[in-house]
């Protein structure tokens, strides 16, 4: 650690704790912030809700943790990690961009470095997050301070790419800043830096990295579709097709969470101001919108065929992805709204989620594993390892007298070895 400078990372959700946690692991003095007064309290307890840090990393003296804003007078380099979501209509939210925006405006003082990790759309970080820094510090900017911008690629519940072990893209108003941008993330990321040659650059970098996601799924659920009304698995062709050596092997899926499903629309709203209406990234989104009702129609479908008109269904996972505890932005709530619109009595089960995220969030209750009553089918949304380490046998016990429907949306059950008198659905 050479560069000398005084971290502060404002937001200590997926992105900011492990960012903070690395500085200070390298002996930097960094003070983290963040507005919810019990996440600094559990942390300050050794405990990560998220379950991304282990407590023995919280407690590194370097490391300091805080709700009051002026404990970030002390530093001069700050990282913003808050999030970007997108409001009910779809459109781009920087509310809480342009509130950290504003708490890190009255603690800067001249010479100071803001960057920012947030996803934005090109233009946003210096077209709307400067002049609130520049009004609320009553500094000029890239005089009296400068700002960078250096994407997230955070990815939750991924133990091999961490913060330190992924390319980092650096980017900044100026080459001095640059420098020191790039200096201060190179004390930290083994893996390397890539040096965008604008700010606007990095901010378009990372939009269509999860952009590029986003549609490459959304063409394997209508393929999964297409493949369907063919009488075709999908697994099959993709295991097939992923035979040739250029074959990019996706799968088909629900796609929720905090950046794939939300940072297409930050850049098709820039791109519509401007004047284009983008129409191959609206079109995925439509589709991987509508998955988890396509799920639950197709769940009913076979039920009905079945002779089962109001069925009990098994929801396992609640998560918006594998192994997280993270029910936020989860579209697994479309499949159980489907489910019970159509009169099906549902019971959702996830041994990782919050029970009251899912209430609070859904309106969910969460039900434990002995309490759940025998179903005529389970879908097997979210393949966090216990279910999928426990397999048949814990489909078997879960329908009614071991007979039944399920529904795999991630494959990840062995056909071969499917009990007699279950059926399987691969989407």
């Amino acid at each position: 650690m050479a560069h000398g400078r005084k971290i502060a990372v404002i937001g200590l959700g997926y992105v900011g704790l492990p960012v903070a946690v690395a500085f200070a692991r390298s002996g930097a003095a960094v003070t983290g912030f963040d507005i919810d007064e019990n996440r600094i309290a559990e942390l300050r307890r050794g405990v990560d809700r998220t379950r991304e840090i282990e407590p023995s990393d919280l407690s590194h003296s370097t490391l300091a943790l805080t709700g009051l804003p002026s404990d970030l007078k002390t530093s001069d380099f700050f990282i913003v990690t808050v999030p970007t979501p997108i409001d009910d209509a779809k459109n781009p939210d920087l509310g809480a961009l342009l509130s950290a925006s504003r708490t890190v405006g009255g603690a800067l003082k001249k010479g100071d470095i803001v960057v920012y990790e947030s996803t934005v759309y090109p233009g946003a970080i210096e077209e709307d997050c400067l002049p609130v820094l520049a009004s609320t510090s009553g500094l000029v900017p890239g005089v009296g301070f400068t700002v960078g911008y250096s994407p997230e690629r955070i990815n939750p519940g991924d133990q091999q790419h961490r913060f330190e072990s992924i390319v980092k893209v650096v980017a900044a108003q100026d080459a001095r800043t640059l420098d020191i941008v790039a200096d201060v993330y190179g004390s930290v990321v083994t893996a390397g830096l890539h040096r965008a040659p604008s700010i606007k650059v990095a901010e378009a970098a990372k939009v269509i990295e999860n952009t590029q996601r986003d549609l490459n799924i959304a063409f394997m659920n209508e393929l999964s579709e297409i493949f369907e009304t063919l009488g075709i698995d999908t697994g099959d062709v993709l295991a097939a097709a992923s035979t040739k050596w250029n074959f990019q092997k996706y799968t088909p899926g629900l796609v929720g969470g905090h950046c794939i499903g939300v940072d297409p629309y930050y850049l098709t709203h820039r791109a519509q101001k401007a004047g284009y209406r983008p129409q191959v990234i609206l079109s995925g989104r439509a589709i991987n919108n509508g998955f988890g009702r396509r799920i639950a129609e197709g769940c009913l479908r076979r039920l009905r065929e079945r002779g089962i008109a109001k069925p009990v269904v098994t929801v396992l996972g609640m998560t918006f992805k594998e192994n997280v505890p993270d029910a936020r932005n989860s579209k697994v709530v479309d499949i159980v709204n489907g489910l019970k619109s159509a009169g099906a009595d549902v019971q959702v089960h996830d041994p990782m989620a919050s029970a009251d995220d899912a209430r609070h969030e859904y309106g969910i209750d969460l039900i434990a594993m002995d309490r759940i009553k025998p179903a005529d089918a389970v879908v097997f949304a979210v393949a966090h390892d216990e279910y999928v380490a426990q397999g048949w046998p814990l489909m078997s016990r879960l329908l009614r007298d071991g007979r039944g429907l399920v529904v795999d949306v991630k494959c990840k059950l062995d056909r071969s070895a499917k009990p007699d008198g279950i059926d399987v659905w691969r989407l």
